[in-house]
């Protein structure tokens, strides 16, 4: 005879797969719906899976109206697993609380709800008065790591940042003067291609693109048009309208059209032109007290623009003033197998990992390649 143990047991191991579906699906998103998050839904009936849905590139329709136009009238007493709390008010499209009630769902498992001020509960309580069996917290801890962007971006007003640092076997990012130096192998490469798309912007300082003249773009067939939106933190306005970071395809939402922001304090309108025309959208941020760009503040003008995931790629000035001003989230420490030697250009002062020790814990360790990589979170 089936318990009543059993059968929760049972339903819970359900319910766990069902959420890790829907996780999976919203994680295909990342980098691609900003400034709305990537959410996966899964809608069931007796046992079988009749409507998947992920929020769709540039941000809908949400992932609950696509799983539910794929399951149709199937979706009447069925249920929904959501990675994010639907939301429950008029924007660019209906309340998706509003399109699950008027679709028949029974029940609904939320892994966390949004902090949204526009939402905030009121998705869940919505549910609720019509009827509907809600649960929250199911999957909550993945949900929220990748959400991460968004919840940042609602709770603190800035993006989720994530640095990405390659270190050569004596702790060097590169060698003064020397340009663009290969630190770590071409499997790595491919990988931060990867992780480059799965941002929504991707930021270096000045002394970065004068020194390397990166493009920062995904270079891996078919995910040009991944390339995220080029960020550049340019205190005394120094990149040239000639850098390769004006060039190339890149992902465009929120409030920037262009591909490439630059983030500078009292530009003249001369220098603006010239820099427009070559592709970028200059904005205007402020100095702070050591007179350099203010990071905070210019982390504010990017969430404000819609950008929810920031990638800090360079240099070593930009992830000091980072640290500096504790606005970093995550980092990606990647570690080469051979020394550089010469004039060595250090991060965080030459403290490197013990530096970060300080602020973060040590997540995984990867190998790659014959490379390694380290993920610091906090």
């Amino acid at each position: 005879m089936l318990t009543r143990a059993a059968w929760d047991t049972g339903t819970r191991r359900s319910d766990q797969s069902w959420m890790a579906a829907a996780l999976a699906l919203g994680r295909q998103g990342n980098g691609r719906t900003a400034p709305n998050p990537s959410v996966g839904a899964v809608i069931v009936k007796d046992g079988v899976v009749v409507g998947l849905g992920r929020t769709a590139d540039s941000g809908r329709p949400h992932a609950e109206v696509v799983a539910l136009r794929q399951a149709g009238d199937a979706a009447r007493g069925a249920t929904v697993y959501c990675t994010l709390e639907p939301c429950s008010h008029f924007g660019k499209s209906p309340p998706c609380a509003d399109a699950l009630i008027a679709a028949g769902i029974a029940r609904a498992v939320v892994a966390i709800e949004d902090p949204n001020p526009e939402v905030a509960g009121r998705g869940t309580s919505r549910l609720r008065a019509a009827g509907i069996d809600v649960d929250v917290g199911l999957g909550a801890a993945q949900a929220t790591r990748d959400m991460a962007g968004h919840l940042t971006r609602m709770r603190l007003g800035r993006p989720y940042v994530t640095l990405k640092l390659a270190v050569s076997a004596d702790g060097a990012i590169g060698r003064l003067g020397a340009g663009q130096v290969a630190v770590t192998g071409p499997l790595t490469r491919r990988f931060v291609h990867v992780m480059r798309a799965e941002h929504d912007a991707i930021a270096v300082g000045s002394g970065t693109v004068l020194a390397d003249d990166p493009a920062l773009t995904c270079r891996l067939p078919g995910m040009a048009g991944l390339s995220p939106q080029r960020v550049v933190f340019d205190t005394e306005a120094r990149t040239p309208p000639t850098a390769a970071i004006f060039a190339g395809p890149a992902k465009t939402f929120g409030t920037v059209a262009g591909p490439t922001i630059l983030a500078a304090p009292d530009v003249d309108a001369g220098r603006v032109a010239a820099l427009e025309a070559a592709g970028a959208t200059v904005v205007a941020v402020p100095r702070g007290a050591d007179r350099r760009i203010d990071p905070a503040a210019a982390l504010a003008t990017l969430a404000a623009a819609g950008v929810t995931r920031l990638m800090v790629e360079g240099g070593a000035a930009l992830a000091e003033a980072l640290w500096a001003a504790d606005l970093i989230d995550e980092v990606v420490w990647i570690e080469g197998p051979h020394a550089l030697g010469g004039d060595l250009v250090r991060p965080f002062g030459g403290e490197g990992r013990s530096r970060l020790a300080q602020r973060f814990a040590l997540g995984h360790v990867s190998p790659v390649g014959d490379d390694r990589w380290l993920h610091w979170l906090r």
